[in-house]
């Protein structure tokens, strides 16, 4: 049996409830702990600073025998009497607390987890294999929270407070976050973190995982080789970025490529490869940098292909005037949840920027500039499918001529099961693929 004790307010014993040793981690979601921690990393803290020392200064070897020293004294005062697991956990929580993430260290250095989702001190949640779950975390206060959002934002020079209370920015080992404050998120602080996977998937990983199927991926392996110009359209979450940096993997190291994202987060091999990434305005008055500019410059860099994370601005103007004259092979990835939903946000951003012409006009535009178009999905049960593989063949009237190849049809509805299909025999741009075979990845 374990006690958290204390003395001139310390914890009362009497308040103590204890949890099973078997679930240590059970034991951060209560007030006890929490409080015990806070001010174990007070008394660190105070004998740090009292001899000139700080966490970094010292190391993590030297770091974690100062926290045992600490934890060994309040025992022996006997402000609390832990058991071996219960021991081992605090020790880990108040290292990270004073040297790292505080509460998220444990999540961003677990592989399985994929994002990290905080919605005010008490609610932390991550997403393993597709699917959210609250976790057993979290934070003193909103006090708490904001100290180490601070520190998340603080090395990568960018601030967060009432006068600018939302950011969105890249951590230093690639993982995207996006934090919101006061008064703009009504009950408390909130953060996001997708976190940056360093090992790339393959073409071979997404059809054993049955994220596509084997005639999917050898239809795709064989347009981005030979140069047609991709769209990946999916919701949030859905696996565009993946998908684009798996694609990537079948472009010739002999061209040069441009890539351009918000946060960068594409890991190309290629050795001939440029990396743009866009500039949010910085507190010491560096203006914005935005995707449209980068498109801009990027075509006076002499690409072979440009590749953009994310087309969600004016900057769509630019990319299809790149994909229609000269730089075949380019792609890049949309919020749409379906292709023609993919192609009216597209005609949408052309509006925004100031693009005026005639509907049938607008969409000539686009049906010669887009090839292919992929469609992801996150089902219901947390898996990812490519749901269709259409080629765009023209236009029909006024509408959108497309030529689906390939589908995943879910059965039965919001089941996340199914099967892929194939759909038409013969692609519509058979005559310019290299190396298809039409059964397996090449």
């Amino acid at each position: 049996m374990s006690l958290l004790t204390g003395e001139e307010g310390f914890i009362p014993a009497r308040e103590v409830r204890i949890t099973p040793v078997a679930q240590p981690a059970a034991q951060r979601m209560s007030d006890i702990y929490q409080l015990a921690k806070a001010q174990t990393c007070a008394q660190l803290i105070e004998q740090l600073e009292a001899r000139g020392e700080t966490a970094e200064t010292l190391g993590p070897r030297a770091l974690r025998e100062e926290i045992e020293q600490v934890i060994s004294s309040r025992s022996r005062r006997g402000q609390m009497a832990l058991n071996s697991a219960e021991r081992l956990l605090l020790i880990e929580d108040v290292e990270d607390e004073v040297a790292g993430m505080g509460p998220l260290a444990p999540l961003l250095r677990d592989p399985g987890v994929d994002d990290i989702i905080v919605n005010g001190p008490g609610h932390v949640y991550a997403e393993r294999g597709g699917l959210l779950e609250k976790v057993e975390t979290r934070f003193r206060d909103d006090a708490h929270l904001m100290n180490i959002i601070q520190r998340i934002v603080g090395p990568i020079g960018r601030r967060v407070d009432e006068a600018s209370p939302y950011v969105d920015a890249r951590l230093a080992d690639g993982s995207r976050v996006n934090i919101v404050i006061p008064p703009v998120a009504l009950d408390g602080p909130t953060l996001s973190i997708r976190k940056f996977r360093l090992q790339s998937m393959t073409i071979e990983d997404c059809v054993a995982g049955q994220v596509m199927s084997a005639d999917m991926a050898a239809y795709l392996s064989a347009a981005v080789r030979s140069r047609l110009n991709i769209l990946i359209c999916g919701g949030t979450g859905a696996g565009k970025t993946t998908l684009l940096n798996m694609l990537s993997t079948f472009i010739g190291d002999r061209e040069r490529l441009i890539t351009i994202e918000d946060a960068a987060e594409l890991q190309l091999r290629q050795s001939h490869v440029v990396r743009l990434e866009t500039r949010p305005p910085t507190v010491d008055g560096s203006r914005e940098v935005s995707s449209r500019e980068l498109v801009r410059n990027a075509l006076r860099m002499r690409p072979d292909r440009i590749i953009l994370g994310e087309v969600r601005g004016v900057e769509a103007v630019e990319m299809l005037q790149a994909m229609s004259t000269g730089h075949d092979g380019s792609m890049a990835t949309l919020h749409g949840n379906s292709p023609r939903d993919a192609f009216a946000r597209l005609e949408m951003l052309l509006g925004f920027a100031g693009v005026q012409s005639d509907v049938r006009a607008i969409r000539r535009f686009i049906a010669n500039s887009v090839h292919v178009v992929v469609q992801l999905q996150r089902l219901s049960n947390g898996s990812r499918r490519v749901m269709s593989v259409s080629e765009v063949t023209g236009l029909e009237g006024e509408a959108y001529s497309l030529n689906e190849l390939f589908a995943f049809q879910e059965q039965p509805a919001l089941s996340g099961l199914g099967e892929f299909q194939t759909l038409s025999p013969r692609p519509f741009f058979a005559g310019r693929l290299r190396d298809y075979r039409g059964n397996r990845p090449c």
